[in-house]
């Protein structure tokens, strides 16, 4: 019998490890990993660009909690995805990068080979997780063992594999998989502790980050036992939709941060405390917690902020494990008056402008419950991370915070489509940052994806002009010409829609898309009436 090749047993061990989709362009430098993908059952999504293939594994991650994966030829194909591994570290997003570089004995000798690198793989290390460079056709299954890793336990984020060409073909020796699933075991007496605090406490606020999205039962019985607000960071938007404990609203707007320096106890729950979420406005301060108790999965996460209790474990396990200690009992300490209170004030801070576009996305909500709204950095996004209840446990994600590409919204839509083919996708991009990956437009046509990509066209970087405004710098360069989305619409060959910023006519759009069950275009034009629709 034939021996595997390293590409066809990297295939096979993906395979065994859960991976059931790849994103990728085929190259030259990565023919040999493809030798066992079409007869893997495995799926191959072709992106239009290699930063498209990064982005998709994202949004595939973050819907579905598994590993995105891609795979991308050796230098512009590696240097290409770097800013959506880049994306997925500061977002604390599993995926893993396959690339190939180039022939071992040519490696750091400068001769000039295609598509070379001074050194790929410190590159690489610059911004993966784990690096790992498969020098000889036994080190495969080592590799992927140390690549899993971080998916598995600790803070998930990108990891990267290089295969040079001299070995992806040579026969693999196959060896098991020794998948490291081990989660670090909560210490009873810092529970015990946390329990007592937190019972002693008359007024806890909880904030929450992306760890607590899977956790969403445990956090609202610990919030109703505790009665105590919930403050949801943009990872965390979905948990609790509509109860009155929840503010779903920016822990950087005044009217939250008095909330949170009203508590005697701060309980934040896998949340990495950053100024994207907690200081977006760049003021240099963070709201005062007293009494900080922090439960998260990585401890070098724990010891970058000062906190009274710092707890090492998986957010669901803590909470449970606090619900048992906690006396059966609550103490009332005004909780939903005081989440109520916070929703109000910060719902009217946000002013009159963006006011507006949470009720589009409210309507838009409503009009396609338990969606997946997957953004990129543009008005409706900024309005929504500041304020807005979504209705699904990670059903609300986008790259305005964090790294902040832009380019993210339509390639990682259609991840998320591929890791949720049951749920309604919507993608809300601007017409400026939709020019960074329109071209991906047509991997959803390819797959057959209903995704609705929802352009918001204020003709330009309106939020970025806005910005130079307000300081008196002459705007420059925040006017790119969008390109005529119907005929974009038209020339990939799926619907279009165009209508007026107002919540009803988007609703109404958005449930027409739903039923066409197609890739389509929806234009929110917010310069002027709509023309008559295509």
């Amino acid at each position: 019998m034939t021996k595997a090749t390293v590409g066809e047993a990297l295939v096979a061990e993906l395979k065994a490890r859960g991976v059931n989709c790849v994103f990728g362009i085929p190259g030259v430098h990565t023919v040999e990993l493809y030798r066992g993908l079409a007869a893997s059952g495995i799926r191959h999504v072709t992106p239009r660009h290699e930063q498209g293939a990064g982005f998709m594994a994202d949004g595939y991650a973050r819907a579905s909690g598994r590993p995105g994966v891609a795979f991308v030829i050796t230098g512009p194909g590696l240097t290409n995805t770097l800013t959506p591994m880049a994306q997925a570290r500061a977002e604390s997003v599993p995926m893993l990068v396959v690339s190939g570089v180039n022939a071992s004995s040519t490696l750091g000798k400068g001769h000039g080979h295609l598509h070379e690198l001074p050194d790929q793989h410190a590159l690489a290390k610059t911004v993966a997780l784990v690096s790992e460079h498969v020098a000889r056709p036994e080190e495969l299954s080592t590799a992927l063992d140390r690549a899993f890793t971080p998916f598995s336990r600790g803070r998930p984020g990108p990891a990267h594999i290089q295969i040079p060409l001299d070995v992806a073909g040579n026969g693999a020796e196959g060896s098991p998989i020794m998948e490291d699933t081990a989660t670090p075991v909560l210490d009873p007496a810092l529970i015990t502790e946390a329990a007592a605090r937190l019972s002693a406490a008359r007024q806890v606020v909880i904030l929450t980050g992306g760890g607590a999205k899977t956790a969403g039962a445990e956090l609202q019985a610990l919030a109703e036992r505790l009665d105590a607000p919930v403050v949801q960071t943009v990872n965390a938007r979905g948990l609790m939709h509509g109860h009155p404990l929840t503010v779903p609203a920016s822990p950087s707007l005044q009217a939250v941060r008095d909330l949170i320096e009203g508590a005697d106890c701060v309980l934040a729950l896998g949340t990495e405390l950053g100024p994207t979420d907690y200081d977006m406005y760049a003021t240099g301060t963070a709201a005062a917690m007293k009494g900080l108790i922090r439960v998260d999965i990585c401890p070098e996460q724990l010891a970058r902020h000062e906190a009274a209790l710092a707890i090492q474990g998986r957010v669901d396990e803590a909470i449970s494990a606090l619900l048992s200690a906690l006396p059966g009992t609550p103490t009332p300490s005004q909780g939903a008056a005081r989440a109520e209170h916070a929703r109000a004030a910060a719902f009217e801070e946000i002013g009159p402008d963006y006011r507006a576009q949470v009720e589009v996305l409210n309507a838009m909500r409503n009009a396609v419950p338990n969606a997946l709204m997957i953004g990129d950095s543009t008005q409706p996004i900024y309005a929504g991370n500041l304020y807005y209840d979504h209705d699904r446990a990670g059903g609300w994600f986008n790259a305005a915070t964090g790294y902040g590409a832009l380019g993210y919204g339509i390639p990682a839509a259609i991840g998320g489509a591929l890791a949720a083919p049951d749920a309604p996708v919507v993608c809300i991009a601007g017409d400026g940052g939709a020019q960074f990956s329109l071209p991906e437009i047509m991997a959803a046509v390819d797959e057959n994806l209903p995704v609705t990509f929802m352009i918001w066209n204020n003709r330009g970087y309106g939020e970025i002009a806005t910005s130079m405004e307000a300081v008196n710098v002459p705007v420059v360069g925040c006017d790119p010409t969008p390109p005529d989305f119907a005929a974009t619409a038209q020339s990939f060959g799926i619907p279009y829609t165009r209508v007026p910023m107002e919540p009803q006519a988007v609703a109404a759009a958005l449930r027409e898309a739903r039923r066409r069950n197609a890739p389509s275009i929806l234009e929110i034009d917010i310069t002027g009436p709509a023309p008559d629709q295509e």
